[in-house]
């Protein structure tokens, strides 16, 4: 596996880690990572994509080397995406999110359409058609119970407990985890074991404003700018179509937001596509990218 180079930047007054794989010179991918993973997540697809991109992996904040503050409200989406503008600075570039690092990245599209070229989302969710799902109490409501589990207070400290025990077992509900072995392992338990970092981790979910209702319940959707949540530069939904916990009617009505959307799914993934498959999502990704 290639090395990544590293460096701490300063990111509107506060320190984060960095990893880069590629030359400088070539055009600039961020990558932004998901819970509970860090920038070093991106090792097995970052080295695929650097002959074409200098790809660019932070910590994001709460996460792994970087600043985890530990007030909730310091976890608030404009404040996430305020730290990916700063890094970004004034050139647009390709922004390339997972998870909630998807969140950061719609944050971005939306927000600062100026710094987002393409946006190549990969099992993560636009905020209306994930609300819409969630509000209905169906089957998206239910995969996603585990979220009260994380907002409730002191959940880090059982996720933490027996060498990270718990945080493991979630991490691998009911989906194919044999990547998650070793050292790789060991690096992810590491990252999770700095101090703060789990309270940092799960303030992401405190901070949302997602309603959640038990399943069979129903939430009456907030009233949201549909208008101003357009996601205007040209976008790539990449789907490991084993996922148990987002599952495809979180994307239902996506084409209302981006108008310009592909939608490719990369068979036999789940969640955690981007280590399952590697070669085949660098693939779509530089297929799409050849076309745009």
């Amino acid at each position: 596996m290639t090395e990544p180079r590293t460096e701490t930047v300063t990111l509107n007054g506060r320190p984060f880690f960095v990893r880069h794989w590629g030359d400088e010179h070539l055009p600039k991918l961020l990558l932004l990572h998901g819970f509970p993973e860090f920038g070093g997540a991106w090792g097995d697809l970052a080295p695929l994509l650097a002959h074409r991109f200098h790809c660019i992996a932070p910590d994001q904040r709460g996460y792994g080397q970087s600043w985890a503050p530990e007030a909730v409200s310091d976890y608030a989406t404009s404040k996430l995406v305020g730290d990916m503008a700063a890094l970004i600075g004034d050139a647009p570039m390709v922004v390339l999110g997972h998870d909630w690092g998807a969140a950061v990245a719609y944050g971005l599209a939306i927000i600062r359409p100026d710094l987002v070229s393409r946006l190549i989302i990969m099992n993560g969710v636009h905020p209306v058609p994930f609300q819409r799902a969630l509000a209905a109490g169906g089957a998206q409501a239910e995969a996603s119970q585990y979220i009260h589990y994380l907002r409730a207070e002191g959940s880090e400290n059982k996720l933490g407990r027996d060498g990270c025990a718990k945080l493991l077992a979630m991490f691998s509900a009911n989906m194919d985890m044999d990547w998650l072995q070793g050292e790789t392992r060991a690096a992810y338990v590491g990252a999770w074991s700095r101090p703060g970092r789990l309270r940092g981790m799960v303030n992401w979910y405190r901070a949302s404003p997602l309603l959640v209702p038990k399943p069979g319940e129903t939430v009456q959707m907030p009233d949201l700018p549909l208008e101003k949540l357009q996601v205007r530069c040209p976008h790539l939904l990449i789907w490991g179509s084993d996922d148990r916990a987002l599952l495809p009617e979180a994307t239902a009505g996506l084409e209302e937001f981006a108008a310009d959307l592909t939608r490719v799914e990369i068979p036999g993934t789940d969640h955690w596509l981007h280590h399952q498959k590697p070669q085949e999502v660098a693939q779509a990704i530089l297929d799409w990218l050849a076309t745009r």
